[in-house]
C-alpha cells in the first residue's frame, strides 16, 4: 500500500509499504481523508508529539474511512461500514487505566504516534477504537472527530458558564473549533485574537464578538475597554511568549488553558504573584479522554461550522509540500485525501 513515511526530522516520504495483518479483535479500514494536526508538524520537526515517536512510522490520527477486513473475533464492525478511530488505545491495566485517567496509560498505543497511523491507505487499529458514523456525515467531517474529541476535553476543564467572557488566542483550525464551542457553552463574549485578517473576518462570522489583531493593538487595553472581566483563556497558538500574554490577559479568577503544543524544551517566567493576585486556574488539556463518542454526536448535531475551516484538500503523494511549504500555515484546515 502507499503511505506517506516518516524516517527522521524533515524526512518524510511517499512510498509503498506493506500491508498489516490483522489480529482476531482488530479492523483495517480504508482511509479516505486524515487531517494534518499540529502534532504532525511537531514530528516533522523532530520535537515529537504527545507519545515519543521512533522512525520509520507513518504518522497521521485524524481520519475516517471504510472497513475493509475485520478480523475473525470482531463483532461489532462488518466490511463497508463508515467509520472514524481514536488513536489512543490504553491498557486498562495501569494505575493510571484503573483509576479513571486512562489518558495518562503508561502503556499507552498512540495511532500515528508510536505505531503507524492514518497518512497510508489503510490504517489497522483494535475495534474497541472505531466508531461509526451516520450517512449525514462527509468523510471530510468525520475526519475531524478526533481534533473536535480534543477540544471538548479542553472545553470540559475551561469550565465555562453562561454569560462568560472567553479569550480565544490563535485562529487555527483549532481557535476556530475552541471559539464555536465556547459559545455553544453559554459564553456571552468571545473574543479572537489573531494577526492574520482573513481568520479575524471568519471568527466573525463562526460567532465571535470581538476580534483583535495582537500585532497592531495593544491587547490589554482593548480588552479592559470591551469587558469588565476575561473569565477564560484559551491559548491555541502553542508559543511560550502567547502563553506568557495568557497569564496578562486572564482576569480575576479566570481559567487559563494551554491547549496549544509548544515545543517540548521551551519555557518562560511566571510570577507566582500574577497567578495570587488574581487566584487564576492554569490548566492544560491532554489528548482526548472519554469523549471521542460525544466527538461524533457533536458533528451530527451540526452545531460546529467545519466546512469553513478546511481550505485545503491534498492528494497523499503532495503531502510532503504540507509539511514544507510555508503558504499551508496561513491557511485553515489541511486534509490528505487518500482514497
Amino acid at each position: 500500500m502507499k503511505a506517506a513515511v516518516y524516517h527522521g526530522k524533515h524526512d518524510l516520504r511517499v512510498e509503498e509499504v506493506p500491508e498489516k495483518e490483522l489480529k482476531d479483535n482488530e479492523v483495517m479500514i480504508q482511509v479516505k481523508y486524515c487531517g494534518v494536526c499540529g502534532t504532525d508538524i511537531h514530528i516533522f520537526n523532530g520535537d515529537g508529539g504527545s507519545s515519543a515517536v521512533t522512525p520509520p512510522l507513518i504518522p497521521g490520527h485524524e481520519f475516517s474511512g471504510v472497513v475493509a477486513k475485520v478480523g475473525s473475533g470482531v463483532t461489532k464492525f462488518k466490511v463497508g461500514d463508515r467509520v472514524s478511530g481514536d488513536p489512543n488505545d490504553m491498557c486498562a491495566e495501569c494505575y493510571f487505566c484503573k483509576n479513571a485517567k486512562q489518558h495518562f496509560c503508561t502503556n499507552n498505543i498512540g495511532v500515528g504516534t508510536t505505531v503507524d497511523g492514518g497518512f497510508a491507505e489503510y490504517v489497522v487499529m483494535r475495534e474497541k477504537q472505531v466508531y461509526k458514523f451516520s450517512d449525514s456525515l462527509s468523510f471530510i467531517e468525520a475526519a475531524m472527530a478526533e481534533p473536535i474529541s480534543c477540544c471538548l476535553h479542553g472545553i470540559d476543564l475551561c469550565n465555562i458558564k453562561y454569560g462568560d467572557t472567553v479569550l480565544v488566542m490563535g485562529g487555527g483550525p483549532i481557535g476556530m473549533i475552541m471559539l464555536q464551542l465556547a459559545k455553544n457553552a453559554g459564553a456571552s463574549k468571545v473574543i479572537l485574537s489573531e494577526p492574520v485578517e482573513e481568520k479575524r473576518e471568519l471568527a466573525l462570522k463562526l460567532g465571535a464578538t470581538k476580534v483583535i489583531n495582537p500585532m497592531e493593538e495593544d491587547v490589554k487595553a482593548v480588552l479592559d475597554e470591551y469587558c469588565e472581566n476575561v473569565d477564560v483563556v484559551i491559548e491555541c497558538v502553542g508559543n511560550i511568549h502567547t502563553q506568557e500574554d495568557a497569564i496578562q490577559f486572564a482576569g480575576k479568577a479566570a481559567t487559563v488553558m494551554f491547549f496549544g503544543l509548544a515545543a517540548p524544551g521551551e519555557s518562560f517566567p511566571m510570577k507566582p504573584d500574577d497567578i495570587f493576585k488574581k487566584e487564576l486556574t492554569v490548566t492544560s488539556s491532554y489528548i482526548n479522554p472519554y469523549t471521542f463518542e460525544r466527538a461524533i454526536s457533536v458533528l451530527e448535531s451540526k452545531t460546529i461550522d467545519l466546512e469553513s475551516l478546511i481550505t485545503n484538500i491534498v492528494p497523499l503523494d503532495d503531502i510532503v509540500d504540507v509539511f514544507t511549504k510555508p503558504e499551508y500555515r496561513r491557511t485553515g484546515k489541511v486534509m490528505i485525501q487518500v482514497s
